[in-house]
Order: structure tokens, then sequence, then C-alpha cells
């Protein structure tokens, strides 16, 4: 387990550049090689290069790339963090000649595509840089080295241009051939240029690698206007490969983007603002301009896209075949640790399409998308920790990315809305500061992990000096975005009012901090958490609350849930809040109404209270507005929104609507991992047979160990009672107990049971 990195005092902080020009839309600053030759009259035995960007990097020594992976380093502020990455570059060395060679793109550095954000005012914003340094150590006990400094020497590459969500430009006629090889002549290269460093902490990156998941080719390739239109499938994150014998000077232009609209491959949906931008043909665009030498191979390197379609340009109708373009998806380099599947069909989709949304969005950070904005959106990653982690090992990500929010917290004890981000982003309120909560609790809680709950106990405790000044004259919390994309509408205007969303969160996230509070044994912030968390609950009980009819202010879904979920009514209060719900629920017709937060509880509430099969049917449904129906209208990943279908999505490919994943492993599958915050390696088995499922399944990993849990209906006994078999495979330490649902008991006629590996049959005691 990786837990806080040692940082290297000795990191070389000599940055240097090619130029200190930097691009913009109307400027094009080629992306520079650098190299530095340098000579051994015998082989080390131990050779480390220690190499940061502040922009982006490829690293080459003598002519072979080298780069742990793409995208490097970690995109961060580098006021705050500067990333560094280590290499063990002995293999690669030789007696003699040889050479290092950096490529630098702008990255973080210089986002001119960020201009949305304010990334264009970023106060770090230049030409990109590097700073590295090679240690070598012989036999002998000598020790060399070679750091950056103005013996490097720069020139320009044949990437003219490169913006991470715009994309790239690139002139293979301006390549020099063996541009890093040690005996190449050197005319034409000119000293780089020594750069102040950013005031940023050296760190040595923790988190999980960016790596390519599958490559994809076309499903369909079909004329389309002055082109061809590609259409690989599904929605997802990455870049082409493009493979073409060429003409000389011929220029090929392949547009990316999302969704087919009435027969038009639209892109609005991708750059703000969405209508009038100047720059609306720019994002995710990229352009190859052949050398015309027998067959060629170009992807970007500096920039990703979110796409399904890739439409390209300047080809003719022999080169616009299968192989021009091969997708390479991306993401982080992580481990499955759950799966789920069913009898529906509808179901086991979603959990791919929240799968791949997850992937998608986790290239270094959590973002909310991988196009338009790739941001680091803060109230998303709270939104979709628990299911993060309970799909995937992104553990080592979501700390370093944790660290980073803890950088950006202001003076105040709050959060900007966005990580990285220059001063844009802030009052978003509890729902998306409470990320500084989430992770530690959910990190503890999936991972065992306490130490990083450790190192943010005093943000934490910062943050809740910043809630409290938060209150109005109520004493409720009123600043912050709400329930963010409620069905049928878009940003703002939700139904259920800012003092019930940020109270409530506010309250959930100071249950979570007493809880981390009390295994760290800080006692002092546990009950400066619970004081705070009594006053914001009875100010929300006193104003917010209506008990002659048990309706929480905004009479909708979202704010009857959450104040349920988080425990805003008491225990005999709970029925006839959970009878309101049910109410608001078929003023609905049945369907879900409700946002991000909203639906983030809505499902866990419904289920607690037996209600699993209406919560299933609402997810499941085809029709308008469900989880079901983005299927129905195409969907294969996760959308921003459930807006009308004359109204279509904004982005295709969110994650934080994806909590419907953990929901088919808990409460389907039945599988809950440390239900009590006792042991990482306990698990409440409790499964809910949904009436419309003939059988589903589902798998977890434990730190230590592993369940699988199945079960399928067998039909009827002679007294009418639905039968189902219930089989459990264990590994590792995994403890805890099985539970079966109301009604339900095994053939000895007990409901619950010690867990343990085995097949068992289950009856209903109700008539089926």
């Amino acid at each position: 387990m990786v837990t806080d990195m040692e940082n290297r005092p000795d990191f070389p902080m000599q940055f240097i550049s090619a130029t200190t020009e930097y691009a913009d839309f109307s400027r094009q600053v080629p992306a520079p090689y650098i190299r530095r030759r340098f000579a051994l009259d015998r082989l080390p035995e131990r050779a480390e290069l220690l190499i940061a960007g502040i922009g982006l990097y490829r690293l080459f020594i003598n002519g072979i790339e080298i780069t742990k992976c793409p995208l490097a380093p970690y995109i961060s502020n580098p006021d705050h963090i500067i990333y560094y990455d280590s290499y063990d570059v002995l293999p690669r060395l030789a007696e003699g000649d040889n050479c290092l060679g950096i490529m630098l793109g702008n990255g973080m550095c210089n986002a001119f595509g960020g201009f949305i954000w304010d990334f264009h005012r970023a106060r770090w914003r230049g030409a990109p840089m590097t700073a590295l340094r090679l240690d070598m150590g012989f036999a002998d006990g000598e020790e060399r080295s070679i750091e950056s400094d103005d013996s490097f020497l720069a020139h320009p590459s044949p990437l003219l241009e490169d913006d991470l969500r715009s994309g790239e430009t690139y002139d293979a006629r301006l390549e020099i051939r063996g541009w890093c090889a040690p005996d190449l002549p050197e005319e034409g290269w000119r000293p780089v240029v020594r750069r102040t460093p950013p005031r940023g902490t050296p760190r040595l990156c923790g988190a999980s690698p960016v790596k390519v998941w599958e490559t994809r080719r076309a499903v369909s390739i079909s004329p389309y206007e002055d082109g061809y239109l590609y259409d690989f499938g599904v929605d997802a994150a990455g870049i082409c490969e493009l493979t073409v014998r060429g003409r000389p000077g011929q220029e090929i232009r392949i547009s990316y983007g999302e969704w087919i609209h009435d027969g038009i491959f639209d892109r609005k949906n991708l750059m703000f603002p969405e209508s009038d931008s100047p720059y609306k043909d720019r994002v995710q665009d990229t352009c190859y301009i052949c050398r015309g030498e027998g067959e060629e191979r170009w992807r970007p390197c500096f920039s990703y896209y979110g796409f399904r379609y890739a439409y390209v340009r300047g080809i003719d109708r022999k080169q616009a075949d299968e192989e021009l373009l091969a997708y390479h998806v991306l993401g982080g380099d992580f481990r499955e640790m759950a799966a789920f599947s069913s009898s529906d069909a509808t179901a086991d989709r979603l959990w791919e399409m929240t799968r791949r949304a997850t992937l998608s969005n986790f290239l270094w950070f959590p973002t909310d998308c991988p196009h338009r904005e790739k941001n680091g959106w803060t109230g998303d990653a709270a939104l979709s920790a628990e299911h993060m982690l309970l799909n995937l090992s992104v553990e080592d990500s979501l700390r370093e990315w944790l660290y980073n929010v803890m950088a950006a917290q202001r003076e105040d004890g709050s959060f900007p809305g966005i990580v990285p981000t220059g001063e844009w982003g802030d009052g978003c309120g509890p729902a998306w500061d409470q990320v500084i909560v989430e992770i530690p609790y959910c990190l503890y809680r999936f991972r065992g992990d306490l130490d990083t709950a450790r190192k943010a106990a005093p943000s934490i405790f910062r943050y809740l000096f910043c809630l409290s000044g938060l209150r109005n004259e109520r004493g409720l919390v009123d600043t912050g975005l709400g329930d963010w994309c409620e069905t049928g509408k878009s940003g703002g205007g939700q139904k259920a009012p800012v003092e019930v969303t940020s109270t409530a969160v506010g309250v959930h996230l100071l249950e979570e901090a007493m809880a981390l509070f009390r295994a760290l044994g800080r006692e002092t912030e546990r009950w400066y958490a619970d004081r705070l968390c009594r006053e914001l609950r009875k100010a929300f009980r006193h104003y917010l609350i209506d008990f002659s009819t048990m309706t929480v202010a905004g009479s909708c879904q979202a704010s009857q849930a959450m104040a349920i979920h988080y425990g805003l009514f008491r225990k005999s209060e709970r029925r006839a809040a959970f009878s309101r719900l049910l109410a608001i629920i078929r003023q609905s017709g049945g369907h879900m109404n409700a946002g991000a937060l909203g639906l983030r509880v809505l499902f866990r509430v419904l289920s607690d209270f037996g209600e699993a099969d209406m919560a299933y049917e609402m997810i499941t449904r085809p029709d308008y507005p469900s989880y079901g129906n983005w299927i129905a209208r195409g969907a294969t990943s996760l959308w921003e929104d459930f807006l009308a279908p004359e109204a279509d999505a904004h982005s295709r490919n969110h994650h934080f609507f994806g909590d419907i994943s953990a929901w088919f492993l808990q409460t389907v599958a039945g599988i809950v991992p440390n239900p009590h915050l006792e042991d990482p390696d306990s698990i409440l088995a409790r499964p809910h047979f949904i009436r419309s499922l003939r059988h589903a399944a589902g798998s977890c990993r434990t730190p230590r160990g592993e369940i699988s849990l199945r079960w399928e209906r067998t039909g009827q006994d002679a007294a009418g009672c639905g039968r189902v078999s219930l089989e459990i495979r264990l590994t590792g330490r995994i403890r805890g107990r099985i539970c079966l649902p109301a009604g339900w008991e095994f053939e000895d006629g007990f409901c619950e049971r010690e867990l343990e590996e085995g097949t068992w049959l289950c009856s209903n005691t109700m008539t089926a």
C-alpha cells in the first residue's frame, strides 16, 4: 500500500525550457525537443534519473522512449505540488556516447483551452519546462551526476501545437530523424533557457499511472460531408493512432465527438459557451500533415479525448479503411475489485457503463468528463468515492489527489470546486467540500487505511470551522450548488432547497468526521464535530421539517430521501417520513425525480425500508426518466444529466450518477463490506431477491480476501412459497454474517447465520 511518498530533499530544482514564449489559440509555439549528449568510459552499477515536467514530458535515452505512461507527469497546480518521477535507466546506458532526450508539451502549464475555468489566467502559466538529474554510481565508489542546465540544447519539434483539451497539430515533414541519438549533428540547436521554478513542493508521484485498457477498431465507417465518420461503438476516453500511406503535405484532420444528433455529427456539447465560442471547432481536434514516405504512424501524446466518433477529413476513399484508426482506450492502471451480473441485460449494461465512466474519468485524478472539462470536481469525486473503491483499486490515486485537495485549501478553510485550479471555483458548498472527509472515510472503511485520515485530519478540522461560519441566521447552511443536474433540468433551478441539501450533507460529513476522529483518538476534534453536528441537526429539524405531515422543505424526492438517509428524522419518525417519500414518488408516476445528491441516497432509502423492487424498477425501466432510458437512447457510458429526450444530454461520459453500481453490488447481490466500520475484511451478506430477476451474482475483494455470492430462483415448494438457492464462496480472511430479507428464511428456519462457504436453500415464508 502506497501512503505518503517520501520526497527527495535533493531533487533538482533547476528548471529549463526551450523558450519563454508560450502558445494560445492565435499563436503556435512548437513543442520542443531537448537533448543532452554525454560520454561514459565505463558503465555504472546504478543509474537513477529524476525528472519533473511543468507541463507534460516524454523521456528518451539513446533514441528509445522510456516514459512511464501516457500524459506524464501527474497533472497538478505547480504552485502547490511539483510532481517528479524516478527511472532506473541503467539498462539503457552504453559505454561511449549517450544522449538524454526530452519532449515537452503544454499540459497544465499552458492550458489555454481551459479558458472557461480561468486556466489561461493562472499564475503559473508559461512555456513548459523540465528539471532533471541523472545520478550514476560506479564500482570504485565514484559518483557522477548530470543535471538540467544550459548545457542542454533545444530545437522545435514537428508538434506545432498541443493543448490538453483542444488537441494537436503535427507536421511529419519537420521530423528530425534520430533527434535524440548520440551521433546526431547539433547544428541549428540552441541552448535552453534557465527558468525560475514554481513555488510548489517537489513530490514523487504515488498515483497509479495511465495505461491503455484496450484498442478498438471502428464498428462502422461511413461517408459524412467532406470526410468519413468512424464509429467505435462505445463512448470512452483515449486517443486514435493514425496509420496511413499519405502524400507529401497531405493534411488529415480528425475531430472527436460523442453523439450523432438528427444525422449530424454534433459537438456543441464539448465547448463552453456551447453556441458562440470562436474556438468551438478547435476542441478535441487533431491535424496530421504527412511526410509522404511509405507507411506513417502517429498518435497524440500531450492530449486525450472523450469520444465515440471520429470525423476524418483530408483522406480519400481508399485510405478510409478499418486500419486507418485504432482507438487506444485510456484509464488508470487499476485492478478489478468487484463484479456483478444478473438475468437482466439492462442492469448488466449499467454496471458496465459505470465502470467505463469511472475509467474514462480517472486519468491521474477523478475528473468530471474526459472531453470539454477534464476537471477534478470535488463534488463528483465525493459522490463517487464509494463505488470507485468498490469496483477498482483506485486507492493510491485517490490519496494522491487528496494531497492536492489539501494543498488547495483556502486560508478560511474552504476548498475550490475543482482541483487542480488557479483561482477558479469558490462557493460550491458542503456537498462539494465533503470530499475532504469522504475520501479518507471510504479509504478507512474499504481498505482499512487510517493513515490518510491522519494526514487529512488538520484539513478536515479547519474545514469544520469554515462550515460553522457558513450558517445563516437560522443556523442553516444555504451556500452551494444544491442538488445538481436534477431530472429534467440543466444546472441550477433544483426543487430541493439549498438549505436542505447543504445542511443535510453538512450533518453527514460531520458524522463521518466524528468516526475518523474517534478512530484517530483525536477527542477534541471529535467533540467539536459532534457539537456542530447537533446544532445543524437541531436547526434542520426546527426549520425544514413539517412534522404534521413529516415532509421536508421542498416536498421532493431529494429533500425527503436525504433527510431520512442522513438521520435527520428520529427512529420513531422514520416510517412516517418514508411513507411521505412513497407518496412523493407516486406523484412522479413512480419515476425518479432528483439530482446527483438525491439519487445518491434515494435507492438506498427505498431498500432500507423493504422497497428494493421499487428502486430496481425506477433504475431499469425503459421510459423517461430512468437509467434504463439512457440505454434506450443509445448510451454506452453514464450521462451527466437526465434531460428530456428532446433536450438531449450534455456530457455523455460522467461518473457522479454511478452509485447504482454500488447499489447493485450491495443490495441486489447483497455484498456489504465493513458495514459497522470495524474491519475491512468483514462482510454483511444481505441479498435482496428482486422479483423481476431470476438470478444475480456479485463478487468483491477486501484487503485480505474475496467473497462471491450468487442467488437463483429454484421455483416454489409444496406450500406455494418461493425458493432461492444461495451460494457463497470465500477466500482469505473474510468474516461476517448472512442476513436474509424480511419474509425469507433458511431451510433450518433461521434468517441469519455466520458467514461461511456453502450453498443453502432459502424460502419465502409468504406465498409467492
